[in-house]
């Protein structure tokens, strides 16, 4: 039985455009081997980067795509637990970084960042 990885929003895109070469061994190797799972914010991130022409493509077309190509499943945990869990995360004040952060905390997952400051402050948080 494979267990849940939560994947950040960066690792989401880079998965929708097929740039594995950004992924880190260990990062592919963690991908095929367990259920991947994003927090309700990284949709509403992915959402975002299309307003502001960071992306080409709707946000929700990145999201169905990857749910249809490798499975990817949105985190159902609690919205009121996971703020708790969020409002811990006092070493960040970018409220997308804190909720992810969070609700793989929650979940008891690994979340998979290349971003060094979550790495930093989260103890699930992996890449290499």
């Amino acid at each position: 039985m494979a267990a849940v990885i939560h994947l950040d929003t960066h690792v989401v895109v880079w998965l929708f455009l097929g740039r594995l070469d950004l992924l880190s061994e260990k990062a592919r190797a963690a991908i095929d081997g367990n259920d991947v799972c994003i927090s309700p914010m990284v949709r509403l991130e992915t959402c975002y980067l299309a307003e502001i022409g960071r992306l080409t493509v709707a946000g929700d077309t990145v999201i169905d795509e990857l749910k249809r190509a490798i499975g990817l499943q949105i985190s159902s945990a609690s919205f009121a637990e996971t703020v708790d869990r969020a409002l811990e995360q006092t070493w960040t004040r970018d409220p997308f970084d804190r909720l992810i952060a969070a609700q793989a905390l929650v979940e008891n997952a690994p979340l998979l960042t290349r971003d060094r400051s979550i790495r930093d402050h989260c103890e699930l948080a992996i890449w290499d």
